[in-house]
C-alpha cells in the first residue's frame, strides 16, 4: 500500500498560542488589579468601568476562557493532527474556531466592565454571546469529529476520548445553563427561579471546571507529558478506567457547591456521595500522569518544561483531594463562602492549568519553529519564580479562610457573637492580602519571562510553514470485534459509538438531578407572604447585578447558630421563587445580605455607596458614586415585567400599564426618607438650586439608579415575619 503524503496545520496551532499568551497576560493583570483593590479599594475611585464588580467576570472569563480556552483549542489542534495522522478536516472551520473565539472574549472584554451581565458564574456573558459560543463550540467539534472520521490512524488514543468529552459535555452544559429569556440586546432573566437556577447553575459551574479545566487537560497531559519525557504513558488500563469512570462520576457533583443552602437534602447528599467517589477516579490519572515519567526523573531536574508538568499534575493532585474534602458537610460548614475557597481554586488554576499551559508553549514554540528553546535557564527561572508565585498566593488564603470560619463562629460565654461586627473579621486578614499580592505579581513576573524567551525563540527559528506528513492511509476493516480483540480496542476504532457512550455517561447523572427540580411542583413549598419584586425594586435588583455585588455579598443564611446570630432566620426555598436569577453568592468578602431589608435608614445606604468608610471605618468596599447622580432608565421596565410573567411571575396587566407610577411613588418615598438627613437635604438643595441657575438638566433625586437600588436592598429578606435577636452593631460592615 502506497503511502500518502500531507501536511499538518501548525498555523492555527501558532495563531492559539499567540492567542494563549497575550490574553493570559491581559486575564492576570486583571486578576492582579483585583488582588490591590483588597488592599486599595478606592484606586479606581468613580469610574464604574474599572470597579471591582465588574472587573471580576472580566478576570474569571479571561484567563478560563481566553488563556486556558486558546491554550486547549492550541494544544489540542497540535496533538490532533498527530494523533490521528491527518490535517485538521476543514482549514476554514478552524480559522472560523479562531477568529471566532477572540471575537466572543473581545465582547466579553467590552461589554463585562459596562455591566452587561447575567451575574452566573463562569457564565456571566449575555445571551448574544451565548449563542455564538454555541456556534463556535459546534464548528471546533465539527472539525475534530470530521478528523477523526478520515484519519490514517485506526484507534484512538486516550487523549482524543478525552477532547470528545469535553465537546460532548461542554455544549451540553452550556445550552442546558444559558437558557434565558431575551428582554433587550445585552438583557435577560434566567428561565430558572431561585432554587432550580442555583441548582442548574452549579451542575454548570463546576463541570465547567471538570469539562473545560480538567477533561481536556488530561487529554493533552496523556499526548505532552509522554512526549515531553519520551516514554509510553504507565497505563493502558488505568487510562481506561480514569475516563470512563471520570466523566461518569463527575457530573452529578455539582450540588457540593450549596452544601446547606435552601437546596433539597436529597440533592445536596448526592452530591457529596459522588464528590467523594471522584478521588479514585482523579488520583488515578494523576498516578498514571506522574508513572509515565518512571526512568525519566533524571531529566526532569534538568527539562523546565517536565518540571512545569509534574507541578502541574502535582497540583492537580491536590486540588481532586481538596475538592471531595471541600464537599464533606463538616468540612463545607467551615470552609464555604471564606477564603479557603479562593486559595482551593487557584492551585487548580495557577498549578494545573497555569503550569501545564507553560509547559506545552515551552514544548511546542521550538518544535514549530524548527530551532531549540533561546534560553533553558529563563525557563527554569520562570518556573521558580512561578512556583514561589503559587506558593506565597495560596498559603496565605488558606490562613485567611482558616481566621475567617473560625472568628465568624465563636462565641462568647453569655451566648453574643464574639466578633459581631463583620469588619473584624476582615480588617484581620488584610496581611494574607498582602501576601496574595505578592504572589500573583510573582507569578505573572514568570509569565513575562516566558513571553520574552518565546519571542527570542521564535525570531531564531525557521518562518513557520505547515509540516509535512507521510502516513499509510487507513486500511478499513469489519466493523465486527475480533476473536482476539478486547470490547475497549474495538471500541477505540469505533468513534460514533465511543462518543454516543461518553454522552449517555454523562446525561445519566445530569438528568437525575436538573429532571426532578424542574418537574416536581413541590421541590420548592410556597410561602404565601413572598410577592414579587415591585417595579422600582426589580429595576434595583438588576442594578445590584451589573455592579458585580454578588461577587462580595452572599444571599444565602446557613442554619447555623452563627450566622442566625449574625444575620438573622435562616433562608428558604420559597423566599427565592421569583428571582431570575438567583443571588446566593460564593464568597463573604462583606456580610450576606439576605435579611439586610429594614435594619438601616435610607440615609445609611445612600452614604455607604458613596463613601463605605464613612459608615463602616476600615472597609475595602469601593464606593459606587456614580449610581448617586446617574439617572434611572426606565425604558425597559415594562418589558422586564412582561419577561417575568412569561417566566411565572404574577405580574398583573395593571401593575404592568402603571409601573411607570408606582416607581415614581415608591421613589418619592425613599427621597422624602433621605431628606431627614439635614446634610443631605442641604447639599441636594444646594445641587438643585444650581442647575436651575445655569440651566442644567436636573434628575430628581426620585429618578435616580441609588433609589431603585435602596429599593431592593430595603425589600430583601422582608417577606416573611421573623424573631431576630441581632442587634443593629451586628450588621455594621
Amino acid at each position: 500500500m502506497q503511502v500518502e503524503q500531507f501536511y499538518y496545520d501548525n498555523k492555527i496551532v501558532k495563531k492559539f498560542i499567540n492567542a494563549t499568551i497575550f490574553w493570559g497576560l491581559i486575564g492576570m493583570s486583571v486578576g492582579l488589579l483585583l488582588a490591590f483593590m483588597f488592599l486599595f479599594p478606592n484606586v479606581t475611585d468613580g469610574i464604574s468601568w474599572l470597579s471591582f464588580g465588574r472587573l471580576r467576570p472580566l478576570h474569571t472569563n479571561a484567563v478560563i476562557f481566553a488563556f486556558v480556552g486558546n491554550a486547549i483549542f492550541a494544544g489540542v489542534y497540535y496533538s490532533t493532527q498527530r494523533l490521528l495522522k491527518a490535517r485538521m478536516w476543514k482549514d476554514w472551520l478552524s480559522n472560523i474556531n479562531f477568529w471566532g473565539w477572540q471575537a466572543i472574549i473581545v465582547g466579553a472584554a467590552i461589554t463585562l466592565p459596562l455591566g452587561y451581565t447575567t451575574s452566573k458564574e463562569y457564565a456571566e456573558l449575555e445571551w448574544p454571546f451565548d449563542i455564538a459560543i454555541a456556534i463556535i463550540w459546534v464548528a471546533f467539534g465539527a472539525n475534530l469529529i470530521g478528523t477523526i472520521l478520515k484519519r490514517r490512524q485506526r484507534h484512538l488514543y486516550v487523549a482524543i476520548w478525552f477532547y470528545l468529552g469535553t465537546f460532548v459535555t461542554v455544549a451540553v452544559l452550556h445550552i442546558v445553563n444559558s437558557i434565558e429569556l431575551p428582554v433587550s440586546a445585552l438583557k435577560s432573566y434566567s428561565v430558572y427561579a431561585g432554587v432550580q437556577d442555583a441548582l442548574v447553575q452549579w451542575w454548570y459551574g463546576h463541570n465547567a471546571v471538570a469539562f473545560f479545566l480538567t477533561t481536556p487537560f488530561l487529554g493533552l497531559m496523556y499526548y505532552f507529558v509522554p512526549k515531553a519525557a519520551n516514554r509510553p504513558v504507565y497505563s493502558y488500563r488505568l487510562s481506561i478506567v480514569h475516563f470512563w469512570s471520570l466523566i461518569f462520576i463527575y457530573i452529578w457533583a455539582g450540588p457540593h457547591h450549596l452544601l446547606y443552602s435552601a437546596l433539597p437534602d436529597w440533592a445536596q447528599n448526592l452530591g457529596v456521595a459522588f464528590s467523594i467517589m471522584l478521588i479514585a477516579p482523579s488520583w488515578g490519572g494523576m498516578i498514571n500522569g506522574l508513572l509515565t515519567l518512571r526512568g525519566a526523573w533524571d531529566k526532569v531536574r534538568t527539562d523546565p518544561v517536565l518540571k512545569f508538568m509534574v507541578v502541574a499534575i502535582t497540583a492537580y493532585g491536590m486540588a481532586t483531594f481538596e475538592g471531595p474534602m471541600l464537599s464533606l458537610k463538616n468540612v463545607n460548614a467551615i470552609a464555604h463562602f471564606s477564603d479557603w475557597v479562593i486559595a482551593h481554586v487557584h492551585v487548580g488554576a495557577l498549578g494545573w492549568n497555569g503550569f501545564l499551559t507553560f509547559g506545552m508553549i515551552y514544548w511546542m514554540v521550538p518544535r514549530l519553529f524548527k530551532t531549540t528553546l533561546w534560553s533553558t535557564k529563563l525557563a527554569n527561572a520562570h518556573f521558580w519564580v512561578g512556583t514561589l508565585g503559587i506558593i506565597m498566593y495560596a498559603l496565605p488564603m488558606y490562613v485567611a479562610g482558616f481566621v475567617q470560619a473560625s472568628m465568624w463562629k465563636q462565641f462568647n460565654p453569655d451566648g453574643t457573637l464574639t466578633y459581631g461586627n463583620f469588619l473584624e473579621t476582615l480588617t484581620e486578614i488584610i496581611p494574607m492580602y498582602w501576601m496574595r499580592a505578592i504572589g500573583g505579581s510573582l507569578y505573572i513576573v514568570g509569565a513575562f519571562i516566558m513571553l520574552y524567551n518565546i519571542v527570542k525563540t521564535i525570531k531564531q527559528g525557521s518562518k513557520v510553514t505547515d509540516e509535512l506528513a507521510e502516513a499509510l492511509p487507513l486500511q478499513r476493516v469489519t466493523k465486527k470485534r475480533t476473536a482476539t480483540e478486547g470490547y475497549h480496542t474495538w471500541l477505540e476504532r469505533r468513534p460514533v459509538k465511543l462518543t454516543i457512550f461518553a454522552t449517555i455517561a454523562i446525561l445519566i447523572g445530569g438528568m437525575v438531578q436538573i429532571i426532578p427540580s424542574l418537574l416536581v411542583d413541590d421541590y420548592v413549598p410556597i410561602i404565601s407572604t413572598v410577592k414579587p419584586y415591585t417595579p422600582l425594586e426589580l429595576e434595583g435588583r438588576d442594578i445590584y447585578i451589573r455592579e458585580g455585588c454578588v461577587s462580595c455579598h452572599s444571599q444565602m443564611i446557613r442554619p447555623f447558630r452563627s450566622e442566625v446570630e449574625r444575620y438573622g432566620e435562616y433562608s428558604k426555598s420559597g423566599e427565592y421563587v421569583y428571582d431570575h436569577p438567583f443571588l446566593w453568592g460564593s464568597k463573604r468578602t462583606g456580610p450576606d445580605l439576605f435579611r439586610v431589608g429594614g435594619k438601616y435608614s435610607d440615609n445609611w445606604h445612600l452614604n455607604h455607596m458613596y463613601d463605605p468608610q464613612s459608615t463602616s471605618a476600615g472597609s475595602i468596599m469601593p464606593s459606587y458614586k456614580w449610581l448617586i447622580n446617574t439617572e434611572l432608565n426606565k425604558g425597559l421596565t415594562e418589558d422586564k415585567m412582561k419577561a417575568m410573567i412569561s417566566l411565572g411571575v404574577p405580574y398583573s396587566e395593571a401593575e404592568i400599564e402603571n409601573a411607570q407610577q408606582l416607581m415614581l411613588e415608591q421613589g418619592t418615598q425613599i427621597e422624602k426618607n433621605l431628606y431627614t438627613d439635614p446634610d443631605f437635604a442641604k447639599t441636594y438643595e444646594a445641587d438643585k438650586k444650581y442647575a436651575q441657575e445655569n440651566g442644567e438638566e436636573f434628575v430628581e433625586m426620585r429618578n435616580r439608579e441609588i433609589v431603585a437600588l435602596i429599593a431592593y436592598i430595603q425589600r430583601l429578606g422582608t417577606d416573611i415575619k421573623i424573631k431576630t435577636s441581632t442587634t443593629v452593631t451586628e450588621h455594621k460592615n
